[in-house]
């Protein structure tokens, strides 16, 4: 390596050599640190899932993480719609309120919303406290897979995502309001 700073080219780098790894996850330099890929690979060698000690080095080791990681992603679609489930369940006390709206050639009309609640020191609320706390931690190792933007795991996510939302979001109450216009 060369160590010589002192050139004659107006290049600011010419003289600086730095370390590169085509081919490989990680970029060490002397200092020992990991240096993380900012693009898009498809790779199962040396990929870091999560945990430096949870390391994926072959094809078999990618196909067991690519199903892992698919079904955590179900498994968060499904969390999101048992918690609205359960939330709708332990609902304790509902009110209705109106509200005068414009209508049409200058008519007004009673718009109704139902207001739902429940108490703080009940066990349904502890329960949903609880699943709530899972359901973050789970987005978040989602969040961080996709992060290393390995393009197998990042489609585990994308396809369990939208599998999960398949298969447990059918039957979810959607209410549509027609006077949105930022869709």
């Amino acid at each position: 390596m060369d160590h010589n700073h002192h050139t004659t080219s107006s290049d600011p780098h010419a003289g600086h050599h730095h370390p590169t790894t085509a081919g490989h996850d990680h970029v060490e330099g002397g200092s020992g640190m990991h240096m993380m890929r900012m693009t898009f690979y498809f790779g199962y060698e040396n990929v870091e899932l999560l945990f430096s000690g949870l390391v994926i080095n072959s094809a078999g080791e990618m196909a067991g993480a690519f199903v892992a990681v698919f079904l955590l992603a179900v498994l968060y679609e499904g969390l999101k719609i048992a918690r609205e489930s359960l939330l709708r369940r332990s609902q304790v006390s509902i009110r209705y309120n109106s509200m005068p709206v414009p209508g049409p050639n200058g008519t007004t009309l009673m718009e109704t919303h139902k207001t739902v609640g429940q108490q703080m020191i009940s066990m349904p609320h502890v329960f949903q406290t609880f699943l709530h706390i899972i359901q973050v931690v789970v987005s978040y190792f989602l969040m961080l897979i996709f992060m290393t933007y390995n393009a197998y795991l990042c489609i585990a996510v994308a396809a369990g995502a939208g599998t999960g939302y398949f298969l447990f979001s059918w039957k979810k109450a959607v209410v549509v309001d027609i006077t949105e216009h930022c869709h």
